[in-house]
């Protein structure tokens, strides 16, 4: 069903088709600069918005909500988890098909590679595992 290393729940197909959800913005947050872009529901009696007018933008329904399998779910087939020290890992290390390691963003470099080297040992994948090293190589 799914191909090797991949999230036994998750076939390749159905990630290809995952959904693609609309940016949902706040109504005349392309208009006015004092109207921040965060979602907040039109309430207004007339809002053409609410009110669902062609050509306005969609509105957050339900109807946007992923299937349970693919929820959370990334294109390399897995969900992330934040790791923010080796002992992190340990919850990760019989379930190294489903999740992959985040490393948090806190976390500084000589802590990551003790992430990124005992990941390597368990076989957990690392998403971010070259992040704020790539900088201290070149020094």
């Amino acid at each position: 069903m799914a191909a090797g290393g991949v999230n036994k729940r998750v076939s390749m197909a159905a990630l290809a088709h995952k959904r693609v959800v609309p940016g949902f913005k706040k109504y005349h947050s392309w208009r006015h600069v004092r109207v921040k872009e965060s979602w907040r529901r039109p309430r207004g009696i007339d809002s053409c918005m609410r009110r669902r007018y062609k050509g306005m933008p969609a509105m957050v329904r339900i109807g946007y909500k992923e299937t349970s399998k693919l929820r959370h779910v990334h294109p390399d087939g897995k969900k992330h988890f934040v790791v923010n020290n080796v002992k992190d890992l340990e919850m990760l290390m019989m379930n190294n098909k489903k999740y992959a390691a985040t490393i948090g963003h806190s976390v500084g470099a000589r802590k990551r590679k003790a992430i990124v080297s005992r990941a390597k040992e368990l076989q957990i994948k690392v998403t971010n595992a070259a992040a704020k090293l790539r900088a201290e190589e070149n020094e």
